[in-house]
C-alpha cells in the first residue's frame, strides 16, 4: 500500500451519521459541527493507519475494527477492504448503547 486508503461509507453508516448530526446540531449548540469534525479526523487517521482501531469482538462480521471518538462519545466501526484498497465505514454507534450495531 502506498499513500492513504480511500474511505467509503456504507448506507447504514450514512443514515446513522445523518441522524447523529441532526440531533447534535439541535442539542449541542456550542459545537454544532463536532460530529463532522470528528468523523473527518477519524477518516484521515484510519486511511493512513487502518490497524489503529481495536478489533471489534462483539460483531459477527470478520475483520471489523472500531475506534472511540472521545469528544462525541461514539464508536466508529470500519474494516479494510483489501481488493478495493479502501476503508469501509460500517457504523457510527453511541458508546452508551448496549451491544453492537447491526452490521
Amino acid at each position: 500500500m502506498s499513500g492513504p486508503l480511500r474511505v467509503e461509507i456504507s448506507d447504514l453508516a450514512k443514515a446513522q451519521v445523518r441522524a447523529a448530526e441532526q440531533w447534535w446540531r439541535q442539542n449541542r449548540l456550542k459545537a454544532p459541527n463536532a460530529i463532522r469534525e470528528e468523523l473527518e479526523r477519524a477518516a484521515a487517521l484510519i486511511s493512513l493507519q487502518p490497524e489503529s482501531g481495536a478489533l471489534a469482538r462483539n460483531v459477527s462480521l470478520p475483520g471489523v475494527r472500531r475506534i472511540h471518538l472521545t469528544r462525541i462519545r461514539y464508536y466508529l466501526f470500519y474494516r479494510v477492504v483489501s481488493d478495493r484498497e479502501a476503508i469501509e465505514i460500517l457504523a457510527l454507534w453511541h458508546s452508551s448503547r448496549q451491544g453492537a450495531p447491526p452490521l
